[in-house]
């Protein structure tokens, strides 16, 4: 007789640190007098250009990478027109996208913030900036930070845009809400030169020692 018993959903860690810290931790930090004020995410995507020059095989390669690290597969996006000046055609592969919801955008915030960030070298924090609407959009000049990449088969490296859309209203409450997730976003310190105290008009100049 087989056994038919299924295993129940293991809920993602970032998701049940929302549900059980953070949810509390934003309602009293921002004063929310209604719980469907705080912020939450909403998806992820996950976006790269392909070179115009690119050929099948590049094309495939790309989309399997970028499936690798999403966990998804991905989209292929078409020119709409030919561009002469950049030898596009239209209806050309110029770039691949991935949009995460649910469980699956947990977990790669999880791989992103755990474990591929930490592996870049000299790494010094992201930025604190905001798009002005609550969201949040990173960079990534070297895919192969994710452990889901095989350095061996990569024959070009890609870049990787990263856009983390969120309910927040502003970017303040949208930074809070990725920084207690554990966005690590590096402080930013301004230097305050110090001025000379003023001098009574009258002051003569001090002489210099010799």
């Amino acid at each position: 007789m087989s056994d038919t018993t299924t295993k129940p959903k293991t809920t993602p860690a970032l998701k049940k640190l929302y549900n059980e810290q953070i949810i509390a931790a934003l309602t009293k930090s921002q004063s929310y007098t209604n719980k469907h004020q705080v912020p939450k995410l909403v998806k992820i995507v996950l976006n790269t250009g392909i070179d115009a020059d690119a050929d099948k095989n590049r094309i495939a390669d790309t989309a399997r990478d970028l499936g690798l690290i999403a966990g998804q597969k991905p989209v292929l996006t078409k020119s709409k027109k030919a561009i002469s000046n950049f030898k596009l055609r239209e209806g050309q592969t110029v770039g691949a996208f991935v949009t995460l919801r649910g469980d699956a955008m947990w977990e790669f915030l999880y791989r992103l913030l755990a474990v591929a960030l930490p592996t870049i070298r000299d790494f010094r924090g992201v930025s604190p900036k905001l798009d002005g609407q609550g969201n949040y959009n990173l960079g990534i000049t070297d895919f192969t930070i994710f452990p889901e990449i095989t350095v061996e088969n990569v024959k070009k490296t890609m870049g990787l845009d990263i856009t983390i859309v969120t309910t927040a209203p502003t970017d303040d409450e949208g930074r809070e809400l990725l920084k207690l997730l554990g966005m690590p976003f590096r402080r930013v310190e301004q230097a305050v030169q110090a001025k000379p105290a003023p001098q009574p008009a009258n002051a003569e100049p001090a002489e210099k020692k010799e």
